[in-house]
This record gives C-alpha cells, sequence and structure tokens, in this order.
C-alpha cells in the first residue's frame, strides 16, 4: 500500500519537528515547509495526500495557500492549524475550502485523531460517487465535479460537504441530530464540539440555499439538529 503523505507548514522551528516526528513515527512520509510559499511549491511538486496548515506564516498565509490549492483542486483534505481561538477566524478557513481546523495548543492524540478521520473520509472509497449526482431542493449536486449548481451560479464543494448532503438525501423527511451528523461527516472518533457542525452547515447554506437566512433545503431542528425536507415536500 502507498505510503500517504503529508504536508507541514508550520513557521515555529520546534513545533514543526514536533509535527515531522509525530508522523513519521505514525508511518507517514513527512514533507515540511516554514512558510507559505514554500508550502505551496511542494504542494505544486509533491501533491501531498494531506495539508496540516498554520495560519500565520512569512510570505503568504494559511489562508492564501488554502485558497490557491482550492483554486486547482477540491479534494486534498487541509487542516487549518491556528492560534487564534475567535470563530471569525474558523469561519474564513471553512469558507476558503479547508475541511478541518485545531486550535492552538491542541493535544498530539485529538490531532491524531482528526487527521485519520479526514484521510478516511476522503478516501476513494468513501466518497460515493456511484453516480454522476442528485437533486437537492433547489440545486443540482455533481458528484464526480464537486460541484452545486443553483441557477446559474456553480461553486465547489468540500468531500465533507458532499458527505452532509448526501446524508440528507439518503434521510429525507427526517431529523438527524448533530451527533449523527458529526458520525458522518468526521467519523465516530472525532474529538470536536457541535459548533463545528453548525459552522459547516452555515457556510453550505450559502452554496445550495436560495435564500441563506431562510433555508429550505436543511432547515434546523431547534435543540436537535437538521432536516432535508426531502422531494415530496420541496423537490
Amino acid at each position: 500500500m502507498p505510503t500517504t503523505t503529508i504536508l507541514i507548514a508550520e513557521d515555529d522551528t520546534h513545533l514543526r519537528q514536533g509535527l515531522i516526528d509525530l508522523f513519521e513515527g505514525e508511518g507517514y512520509h513527512v514533507l515540511a515547509a516554514a512558510d507559505g510559499q514554500q508550502a505551496l511549491d511542494l504542494y505544486d511538486k509533491s501533491s501531498p495526500d494531506l495539508l496540516l496548515l498554520d495560519v500565520m506564516m512569512p510570505h503568504m498565509s494559511g489562508y492564501d495557500v488554502c485558497r490557491r490549492i482550492r483554486q486547482q483542486n477540491t479534494q486534498t483534505p487541509i487542516i487549518m492549524l491556528t492560534a487564534k481561538g475567535e470563530e471569525i477566524d474558523k469561519v474564513v478557513g471553512l469558507e476558503l475550502g479547508a475541511d478541518d481546523y485545531i486550535t492552538k495548543p491542541f493535544g498530539l492524540h485529538e490531532l491524531r485523531a482528526r487527521v485519520k478521520a479526514v484521510l478516511r473520509r476522503s478516501a476513494p472509497n468513501n466518497q460515493k460517487i456511484t453516480s454522476d449526482g442528485f437533486t437537492f431542493g433547489a440545486t443540482q449536486i455533481d458528484r464526480r465535479r464537486l460541484e452545486a449548481t443553483l441557477g446559474e451560479h456553480t461553486c465547489r464543494l468540500t468531500a465533507r460537504e458532499l458527505t452532509l448532503l448526501e446524508t440528507f438525501h439518503a434521510h429525507p423527511g427526517e431529523v438527524l441530530n448533530r451527533d449523527f451528523l458529526l458520525n458522518a461527516g468526521w467519523g465516530i472518533d472525532y474529538q470536536g464540539t457541535t459548533r463545528t457542525l453548525d459552522q459547516h452547515i452555515a457556510q453550505l447554506r450559502k452554496k445550495v440555499e436560495v435564500q441563506p437566512d431562510s433555508p429550505q433545503s436543511i432547515q434546523t431542528a431547534h435543540g436537535i439538529g437538521y432536516r432535508y425536507p426531502g422531494p415530496s415536500e420541496k423537490e
């Protein structure tokens, strides 16, 4: 089986070396960059299977690296590493197409679990591209292209966003609680909170809802989770 390659972009020398040691010890092939431009150059040359991007780096921020990568590739998993805890910073990362984020200081067990969960979700046999697409409310979902088309506007989806949409589509009319959706999108060993799900749903609504502030396809079930009405009601 080919060795999984992880690209770590972190300007702190000691933390970068610690992450290299951690993931090499887990059997991964590790590439390391000390700044954003170096990370982008290594990505273009090596096509890693996953990226760990520090947000605040010299020459080019992790946000800018993420944006550049997502312009050419929507599927390679990206986890943002940030020392900031403000919600706006997390939302920016999700809007740019990051699959997950983790706030410093973080535990090594949590980071390992996040990486394994993201890699498992992004594996080809987990992407469920058994047909070209499906209709979700007023939006056409293209599995193979990872795109959502609403009217004349088409936007890209992350692998996790596709998984969430497929989960809703497979359970029309049902209220899905947050734990169920976290298990579907992040894996049963995910260590984060339900706030992560809520932030992803907010970004996903911007892509699939006619009026994101008044959602019809991804409805909130207050105190429980979310509900997709299904074709009998909305399609």
